[in-house]
């Protein structure tokens, strides 16, 4: 007996150690090119919380697998995902043997990704590009269309800004509490050390952030998810900058626990597509990570990307007509230089330390705290008692003389002398001052420096500057910390949770750059007199010098906590998840200077404002079979208005903006989605309604004052209850054709409209002046079913790829976008269009002629024309050496290939603001307040070299 319970319990052992040692799947992953292994590849099983990474060696496994025909996922950053459908024998160790990964080519056209921002946001000091909000595409063909083909058109996904998707990194938002948006060029640049990136479409779940309704990008920078080697790239351009060197460095994670990156950029340019554009960005970045045992890692992260850049001028169609699309009137010629004007110069560095705890085999919990402190610097002219610099200034364009009935007084004669008459025998007349004033104006174009040097020089106010430089900068300082919770609670269910903490202090002023040969500049305000001219009463009449503060000078502060669970459950045939958000954001303003205008309500701090703010989402997807799909989505949340918008006149007062509210946005959206060997689809169907959103603006108007005057005011426009739906649909098809052809197609079909009207009121610093509220009700915006602008609302592209098996690929595409519209000016819809304001007028069209059809067809928005575009992409790489299989590579790409000449975007001018008045200016063809126009770029080429050892 005692023999055969020993016997027992040693074939006991020995079946619980060799379930031990035979997993029900294993596997080994390597590099298609180097034979590597490939370490930290992540293998997940769908429809279940089963998610392993590969060790040292490239292998992974599986202790258990379900039942049925499961799926096996093969995934990994700057590679093509696997895919497996297994059947597996119920006691027997499914082995996959070797698993071959090919290189995701994505990660090189990323290199080659080109946004146009630099206009995006008028001349405000945001900080921020509006650009795509998809700066990397994933594996989706629709979203490599719009990145890649259509983002040089400024292509927005659903119509939607970037401040409604998230970008983080480690977690944390690097969205900008000012304006809702990421800055990218605090990372630009590293590409390299910013591959490694996890993306969620639309409201879809993610497991960093409830998000929103554009989408999340996870960034993360853990250094030893980094491959180790080392990796050296130039590439040459002629878009924004003409050069690019980067050098990348992983070690991968040794015996001791310790792991670490770093990585170098430098990109540079003379003069980009655009003339006069200067461009120089350096970029540092390390990641160090220590591993002190299986349950806790620490990581340090720090991120630094300093960048400056000449902007380029939009231009009224009259100087276009001109001078061309490459026009930029910001810059001048200086000792044989061109000089920018009009600089952007950011330079915010992020210090990031990481906790990484495995609490248990399901549970990890993630915790970052992030301290980022900097500079944002808008440059531009100011000047006092002297001519506009600006050669595009109104009055010196020959549209300024045509535009004066007056002028058209001299008679036109042929070479002999004689009067040339029209068609019903009339004399012609012409205006010489037109004249006089083009052929000025071609031969002076750009800003005159050595002009402004001088008349600082010549200044009667003994060393006084008439003309100076200056920025508007942005200092801040920026607290972020969060925990981030992952737990498995069971096979079918996960937990996703997280808490986050945002405080800022944003230093806002004016600095005196550059005295151009003075001695010092007056801190007043030329416009207005006495103590109405005063930027602070509390040092009147100040002198100031290179480098003071002067004109403007307040501080911003903000404090959000916010947090988030999320449930997701997954089963064979439905996957399903329920999300909740809360958040409390509050903001003030602190007033340094005592502006003579405002004098009782600039100096100190102002009232605080707080918005408390939730969100609810869930989505099903149901498996008709392993290749056909449907999946659901659904979301409500209100969000807080951005900073930008709370204040009124931040620059100069403590007023808050009226009639501001939270946003109320709505989304929900459909897909069918298939997987197949040789295809893959996805179409799917969008809405989105965005309730109660504002804008504020800031422009110099005529008309709009009292029926006593106040012509030339310059305002903030304050525009509240804008109501935007987007509706529409997305389609993205990939067909292997065969196995080294592929075809693709995307389609974007939307509507994007303003729903409902808006209101609007004005800030108007003249009536301040003179003992008025300065704050103007113009009433209803009656902007219903005006489109959105800025963005194609129709995008189609099309196609081949060849890649052949010696490492070598080549690929073309044809884009078709159209149905973009201009961005219309507000004011010019209101009753202060058509009505007179003298009171003795009470009929509804007062002003002569302005009946509905003339106001209908005068306020009709401007559609854009439909443009074609075709690009080409190629690249190879080859093995350099076979001991150490380092590679060599290289990628080229042509955008624009016929050179087509198309506007991705334009504004209504607003100073001509009743009916009127825009008559007179339009009345000769050539406005002298027309629209301003932004112009993507022609031609363009892009070629990338690379080695990897």
């Amino acid at each position: 007996m005692k023999k055969l319970v020993l016997s027992t319990l040693l074939v006991l052992q020995a079946v619980f150690v060799f379930a031990q040692q035979n997993p029900a799947l294993k596997g080994s992953v390597v590099d298609s090119k180097t034979q590597k292994p490939l370490q930290n590849v992540v293998a997940t099983i769908q429809s279940t919380n089963q998610s392993v990474v590969t060790d040292f060696e490239g292998n992974f496994s599986f202790k258990t697998l379900p039942s049925g025909k499961p799926v096996l996922f093969i995934s990994s950053t700057g590679y093509k995902t696997q895919t497996f459908a297994l059947e597996p024998t119920e006691g027997e160790t499914l082995d996959l043997g070797i698993i071959v990964l090919e290189e995701d080519i994505t990660t090189e056209l990323q290199l080659s990704l080109v946004t146009i921002t630099e206009n995006d946001l008028g001349d405000d000091n945001t900080g921020s590009e509006s650009t795509s909000g998809l700066l990397q595409a994933s594996r989706d063909t629709y979203q490599q269309a719009a990145a890649f083909n259509w983002g040089q058109a400024r292509f927005r996904i659903r119509g939607l800004d970037n401040q409604y998707g998230n970008t983080m990194i480690n977690g944390i938002s690097m969205n900008k509490i000012y304006d809702g948006r990421p800055q990218w060029s605090n990372w630009g640049g590293l590409n390299d050390a910013t591959r490694n990136q996890e993306f969620t479409m639309g409201s879809t779940p993610s497991d960093y952030t409830f998000g929103s309704i554009l989408g999340t990008q996870e960034i993360n920078t853990r250094a030893s998810f980094y491959r180790p080697g080392n990796r050296l790239t130039m590439s040459g351009t002629n878009t924004n900058y003409s050069w690019r060197a980067m050098a990348t460095h992983a070690s991968g994670l040794d015996k001791n626990g310790w792991a670490f990156v770093v990585s170098a950029s430098r990109r540079w340019a003379q003069e980009g597509y655009f003339d006069g554009t200067d461009y120089s960005a350096n970029s540092l970045f390390a990641s160090v990570e220590k591993k002190f045992n299986d349950k806790h890692s620490l990581n340090f992260t720090s991120i630094y990307a300093q960048n400056s850049r000449g902007k380029s001028s939009p231009n009224t169609q009259e100087v276009t007509d001109i001078m061309g699309v490459k026009y930029n009137s910001y810059w001048g010629w200086q000792d044989g230089q061109k000089r920018n004007s009009r600089d952007k110069d950011i330079a915010e560095p992020i210090n990031m330390l990481s906790h990484y705890w495995k609490i248990t085999e399901k549970t990890t919990l993630n915790t970052n705290v992030a301290y980022q402190t900097g500079t944002i610097g808008n440059t531009r002219i100011d000047f006092q008692n002297a001519n506009n610099p600006d050669p595009t200034y109104y009055r010196n364009l020959p549209s300024y003389f045509l535009n004066q009935p007056q002028l058209w007084n001299d008679p036109v004669t042929d070479a002999n002398g004689n009067p040339v008459l029209d068609g019903n025998g009339n004399q012609v007349y012409q205006n010489q001052d037109a004249i006089n004033a083009l052929s000025y104006f071609k031969a002076n174009p750009q800003i005159n420096w050595n002009a402004m040097y001088i008349a600082n020089q010549n200044s009667s106010n003994g060393g006084r500057s008439v003309y100076a430089l200056y920025e508007d900068r942005t200092d801040d300082s920026q607290w972020s910390a969060n925990s981030i919770i992952n737990s498995s609670l069971s096979d079918n269910i996960s937990l996703n949770g997280g808490v986050n903490f945002k405080r800022l202090k944003s230093h806002n002023h004016q600095n005196l750059l550059d005295l151009m040969g003075g001695e010092y500049f007056s801190d007043i305000d030329p416009f207005y007199t006495g103590n109405n001219a005063q930027s602070d009463l509390n040092n009147p009449n100040r002198q100031v010098r290179e480098g003071d503060t002067y004109g403007y000078n307040y501080n911003l502060f903000a404090t959000i906590l916010d947090g988030f669970t999320q449930f997701k459950f997954n089963y064979n045939k439905f996957d399903f998840y329920l999300a909740q958000s809360f958040s409390r954001t509050e903001y003030q303003r602190e007033g340094l200077y005592r502006n003579g205008i405002y004098a009782d309500n600039s100096y100190g701090k102002g009232d605080k404002v707080t918005y408390e703010n939730f969100g609810f989402k869930g989505g099903l997807t149901y498996k008709i079979n392993g290749r056909h799909l449907l999946d659901f989505n659904g979301l409500y949340m209100t969000k807080a208005p951005i900073m930008r918008n709370v204040f009124s006149n931040a620059r100069l007062n403590n007023n808050i903006t009226p009639n501001l509210t939270n946003e109320d946005i709505i989304a929900a959206d459909a897909s069918y989605i298939i997987r197949t060997p040789n295809l893959k689809a996805r179409l799917t169907g969008f809405y989105n309604k965005i309730s109660n959103s504002s804008e504020i603006s800031f422009f110099y108007a005529e008309s709009i004052g009292d029926v006593s005057g106040d012509e030339d005011s310059f305002v903030s426009e304050i525009v509240t209850g804008l109501d935007k739906q987007s509706i529409g649909a997305e389609l993205g098809l990939e067909y292997q054709l065969t196995s080294t052809i592929k075809a693709t197609a995307s389609a974007s079909y939307g509507q994007y409209i303003y729903s409902d009207n808006a209101k609007l009121v004005t800030n108007d610093d003249g009536r301040a002046a003179n003992g008025l509220n300065p704050l103007k009700d113009f009433g209803t915006v009656y902007i219903k079913d005006y489109r959105q602008p800025g963005v194609p609302q129709q995008a189609y592209s099309f196609g081949l790829e060849y890649r052949d098996p010696h490492y070598w690929w080549i690929g073309a595409n044809v884009n078709y976008l159209s149905d973009s519209y201009i961005d219309v000016s507000s004011i010019l819809r209101t009753d202060n269009f058509v009505i007179d304001p003298d009171p003795n007028n009470t009929n509804g069209y007062s002003f002569p002629g302005a009946t509905e059809p003339n106001v209908r067809n005068i306020l009709k928005q401007e559609k854009f024309d439909g443009f074609t575009l075709v690009n080409v992409v190629g690249g190879k790489s080859w093995r350099i050496s076979s001991k150490n299989r380092n590679t060599f590579g290289f990628f080229a790409s042509i955008n624009n290939i016929f050179d087509v000449t198309y506007k991705t975007g334009g504004f209504e001018q607003s100073r001509k603001a009743t009916y009127p008045d825009l008559v007179a200016d339009q009345a000769n063809g050539t406005p002298s307040f027309g629209s301003k126009y932004f112009y993507g770029y022609g031609r363009t080429f892009f070629v990338n070299c690379y080695i990897n050892f």
